[in-house]
């Protein structure tokens, strides 16, 4: 929750300030962008209570209503993302990185939605751990990017990030959904 109150920053302090390399998305796409860096912390600080099995348990409409609140932030801050993938200056390895992380983002977003809403609750956890790994990239950016910015510098580093920052989240969800299989999910063949 602490990250998504960090990422909040760029609003607060300016964009100039904080995310001078990006800036440029700002001016350029200004909806798209102010979609994505003001909706996508939203999402983030609610990944821990959506996942908080007491709040499900003992609050469940408050639980639906904050699933909402989480989908409706990811499908504005999915579609700002994704704009903004396609404007990028960073190159066609960002932007294919980025635009695949939206359309990941919302379309798994979407199916836990999907599921949830057509009562099949082990489908719709399993997309929501999907949905969760792929929110929790922007925590992973801000830990990639000053290593690799330090190592093999901005220019490289800024195209490689666009798919570390998500590709092993998801991977590491994957596992955990099959490792550990939902009653009544369906099975990897």
């Amino acid at each position: 929750m602490a990250v998504g109150l960090w990422a909040l920053r760029f609003l607060l302090a300016g964009v100039e300030t904080s995310m001078e390399f990006v800036a440029y998305h700002a001016i350029e796409r200004r909806l798209a962008f102010f979609a994505h860096v003001g909706l996508a912390p939203v999402a983030l600080m609610l990944v821990p209570l959506q996942f908080w099995t007491r709040l499900r348990i003992d609050r469940p409409a408050l639980h639906r209503w904050l699933g909402r609140v989480y989908a409706v932030a990811i499908l504005l801050a999915g579609v700002g993302g994704m704009l903004m993938a396609i404007g990028t200056q960073a190159g066609p390895v960002a932007s294919l990185g980025f635009g695949l992380l939206a359309v990941a983002w919302v379309g798994s977003t979407a199916l836990a939605v999907w599921h949830i809403r057509n009562k099949r609750v082990a489908l719709h956890k399993a997309w929501m751990i999907r949905s969760a790994a792929l929110t929790l990239a922007a925590v992973t950016l801000r830990l990639e990017m000053p290593i690799l910015a330090m190592t093999i510098g901005l220019e490289t580093g800024y195209p490689l990030v666009a798919w570390l920052c998500w590709v092993p989240n998801l991977m590491i969800a994957e596992w955990m959904v099959r490792r550990r299989p939902v009653m009544g999910a369906a099975q990897p063949a």
